[in-house]
């Protein structure tokens, strides 16, 4: 096949074939981020359950049942129904981080020579990572970071980020406003249970 019809987009190169004790640098990603959890079936009454949990998933299965004009068995059995399919995966308190001295959000794309599955592990495991995505374009992976302020930062890249075997090239993104949280749950779920309606 020459180069010509290559550089034409007319047919693909065939696949080179990693050295022996090689591995694809993308290999691991799946391992570390699992597998997605399959589409659950819900009902009308599941969307609205989930709109009301979302909205205070203190709420007493008595006042749900009231509510979803049900009984509190058939509430709780509806939830952990939820819970078992994963469309419920925990019951999380909001805390508001700046309160507690850690107000500079900052988001880390990540440039990655070597294997991402493990690179993305250890970013998982330090404790100011919030969260990390693995993303198309020219960077490989996007973490969520929360830090004290310019010096913990300098010290999370220098003495943690950077050490990681495998990390080409970083670029950091500091945080300097962000709208309101919005009670994106329950909109999303508002315009399901929309769609549901004949």
């Amino acid at each position: 096949m020459s180069d010509d019809k290559i550089r034409r987009g007319k047919t693909s190169p065939p696949p080179t074939p990693l050295s022996p004790g090689a591995s694809a640098p993308l290999a691991g990603i799946a391992e570390a981020v699992g597998q997605p959890t399959p589409r659950a079936r819900l009902d009308p009454i599941d969307v609205r359950l989930l709109g009301l949990l979302a909205a205070d998933a203190r709420v007493s299965q008595r006042a749900l049942a009231r509510e979803l004009h049900m009984s509190p068995p058939a509430i709780g059995e509806r939830i952990a129904r939820l819970e078992r399919a994963g469309v419920i995966r925990g019951y999380t308190v909001d805390i508001d981080w700046t309160a507690l001295g850690y107000g500079t959000r900052v988001y880390l794309a990540v440039t990655a020579n070597t294997d991402r599955g493990r690179i993305l592990s250890a970013l998982h495991a330090i404790p100011e990572v919030e969260g990390i995505a693995v993303v198309t374009g020219s960077m490989d992976l996007l973490a969520r970071v929360r830090v004290r302020d310019h010096e913990h930062l300098r010290q999370l890249l220098f003495e943690r980020v950077w050490t990681i075997d495998g990390v080409e090239r970083t670029e950091t993104y500091l945080c300097l406003a962000e709208m309101p949280a919005k009670d994106f749950a329950g909109e999303l779920l508002a315009t399901m249970i929309d769609e549901e309606q004949p």
